[in-house]
């Protein structure tokens, strides 16, 4: 019996709509990065980028459950000595929930060049509104 091993040439792509209202930051995440990196689809190959394209739109009435409003905090670095830099979640979530949910998709894909291939198919935006209508996509119930 052979195993079937695709290649980037044979790879079918669908795009996909999520509405995250109401849902919970880490199990969208979840979900989003397992379809990002094509875990759904039979032809799944570690190696490969078999994944979909992702549009995630709400972003900004994503809950976070418990106190992680209050006791998480996004972090990062400038580069410069004492260059670490905190962001509590309240407040990016007020101002940049895009940018939150983006990065919990990106924490949960892998760290390395597939990685950042596969992150360059997800779109978050705040509104109910995007601009991929020509592609179609689907709408996705994720539970």
């Amino acid at each position: 019996m052979k195993t079937y091993m695709a290649n980037a040439q044979t790879v079918e792509r669908k795009w996909y709509v999520v509405d995250a209202t109401g849902l919970p930051l880490g199990r969208l995440a979840s979900k989003v990065a397992s379809i990002l990196r094509g875990k759904n689809k039979p032809t799944f190959t570690p190696n490969v980028d078999t994944g979909d394209f992702v549009i995630i739109i709400n972003s900004d009435k994503v809950v976070l459950t418990g106190k992680k409003l209050e006791n998480k905090f996004y972090r990062y670095h400038t580069g410069y000595i004492g260059g670490l830099k905190e962001i509590p979640y309240g407040k990016m979530m007020a101002e940049r929930s895009d940018l939150a949910v983006y990065e919990a998709v990106r924490g949960m894909l892998p760290k390395n060049s597939l990685g950042r291939q596969m992150i360059k198919k997800l779109r978050v935006y705040k509104g109910a509104e995007h601009n991929h209508a020509a592609q179609k996509p689907e709408p996705l119930k994720l539970f």
